[in-house]
């Protein structure tokens, strides 16, 4: 077996692609199973739901699988472009598999579905994303230095951290409210959803945003390959997050809120510069 230090052994980069390429196969069946097309998978959730259901497989089908599939081809010929793409997919992924297995109502008696038939389908897009970390970490260029200016760098860390923390005092906000008032706005219909969403935004979501900016600080360029695999989670993240509020505002959804969607927006808008000017600042040593 021949070893290439750019692509991990033989066995390595072709299993990899193999998954990820299963991984983009799997993103398609389940968004056309879904309530998006066929509605043939019937989620343990409140019919309200599938409003953000729908808006995360619009995304898990023309934007995810699209990076999965050609990722995984790429691999396969060798193309460097393959790394960039496959390190952008796994902390979403994860999310997402956690969002529609046991962020859904899947334990409780008010409602009935079929989503527990299709669990290997989520459990193999799980594994495969955890063992992409791994492989993506080490096979990731590590031929880059840092060109941050000290001025530009201040701007944006200050510009990603109020918005982080706008982020959080919203669902802050709602925590207490349920704490004191037993209930919140949605709160009712979707208690697991509510309490899985709290507790991966507060604490992943946002202690990642806050460790990449502590990372371009104090390790900028030893870090390139975790900010690129962070900052390919916070864009496909919040490109799902504002694609959910269109579709929930343009349904009428009574959980919709004008004020979370304009957060969403400007955040993204905060997170696709901020992946630009990182890009832009590594440069080739």
């Amino acid at each position: 077996m021949r070893n290439d230090n750019t692509f991990g052994s033989d066995f390595e980069r072709i299993f990899m692609g193999l998954l990820a390429v299963i991984t983009g196969i799997l993103l398609i069946y389940l968004a056309i199973q879904g309530p998006l097309f066929l509605g043939t998978i019937h989620y343990k959730s409140a019919p309200v739901i599938d409003n953000q259901i729908i808006g995360q497989d619009v995304v898990n089908l023309f934007l995810l699988s699209v990076i999965s599939l050609v990722g995984g081809v790429a691999l396969w010929l060798r193309k460097p472009v393959a790394k960039y793409l496959l390190i952008t997919t796994p902390l979403y992924l994860i999310y997402f598999v956690l969002s529609y297995t046991i962020g859904w109502e899947w334990s409780s008696p008010a409602y009935s579905g079929n989503s527990e038939k299709y669990f290997f389908h989520f459990l193999f897009i799980l594994v495969a994303a955890l063992l992409t970390i791994f492989y993506a970490l080490a096979v990731f260029p590590r031929d880059r230095v840092a060109r941050f200016s000290r001025k530009g760098l201040t701007v944006y860390s200050v510009l990603l951290v109020f918005f982080l923390l706008v982020f959080a005092a919203m669902w802050m906000n709602e925590v207490f409210e349920v704490m004191a008032r037993g209930t919140t706005r949605g709160y009712e219909i979707a208690p697991t959803a509510f309490w899985l969403v709290r507790v991966f935004d507060l604490g992943f979501t946002i202690p990642l945003g806050l460790l990449s900016i502590y990372l371009l600080w104090t390790r900028p360029a030893s870090s390139f390959p975790i900010q690129f695999m962070f900052y390919g989670f916070f864009c496909t993240m919040v490109t799902a997050v504002i694609t959910m509020g269109v579709i929930m505002g343009v349904k009428n959804d009574p959980t919709f809120l004008w004020r979370d969607l304009v957060v969403f927006v400007v955040l993204g808008v905060i997170v696709f510069a901020g992946f630009f000017y990182i890009l832009r600042n590594f440069k080739k040593a």
